[in-house]
């Protein structure tokens, strides 16, 4: 497979996949990342250019495998073959923050802010991810923490009680209401907050 360096082509390629979602989604938030600094270090390839018909978003030098699957617990990759993403699709359409979908007036309840969540606050998002609670995990989740957009609600002393993290591919991986904050909201805030900024930097939002 071919790598795309150029930016222009990378650029190309994201017009493309856009007008393919939500059948792009499983690399085009990773282009997306790319085209924007590249946080992640991630490199996109093709089985050829222009006229493609797999893309496949990884690691950058990493050696391709056997594994192109995007799943946890192994390495985070997006693959997709799309027919040089050509197909019409149904369902999963993009939301955008003010159509009402979104409840734009949700506001932090009384004595709660947003803020951001630091390095400190690995060992709490590592025990309370589903996936977590191994090395492994705390040194992925510690990767994103520090590269990617989150959002997370404080409460009056700076200790997170919401929190949305996104990852290489653009998506959501871990949002977590602490149990004794839950039913009050703030998921709904958090997650309006992570779409208007998604949205700001050019990112989908589906519903």
């Amino acid at each position: 497979m071919q790598i795309l360096t150029h930016p222009a082509q990378l650029q190309r390629l994201e017009g493309i996949l856009r007008k393919s979602l939500p059948l792009a989604l499983p690399v085009f938030g990773a282009v997306l990342n790319i085209n924007r600094g590249n946080p992640g270090q991630f490199e996109v390839l093709v089985d050829k250019w222009p006229e493609f018909s797999a893309v496949l978003a990884r690691p950058s030098g990493e050696v391709a495998s056997g594994d192109t699957g995007h799943s946890r617990g192994r390495r985070w990759h997006g693959a997709l073959a799309c027919g040089r993403c050509a197909q019409s699709t149904r369902g999963c359409p993009q939301v955008p923050v003010n159509d009402g979908y979104w409840n734009t007036q949700a506001a932090p309840a009384p004595g709660v802010r947003v803020g951001s969540l630091q390095p400190s606050h690995v060992d709490l998002l590592n025990n309370t991810w589903p996936y977590g609670g191994n090395a492994r995990s705390r040194r992925y989740l510690a990767e994103i923490l520090g590269r990617f957009p989150q959002v997370c609600l404080q409460d009056g002393s700076g200790e997170p009680v919401a929190w949305v993290l996104t990852d290489h591919f653009g998506t959501g991986t871990h949002s977590y209401t602490l149990p004794e904050q839950r039913r009050r909201g703030h998921m709904q805030v958090a997650l309006t907050v992570a779409a208007q900024r998604a949205q700001a930097r050019g990112f989908p939002t589906f519903g």
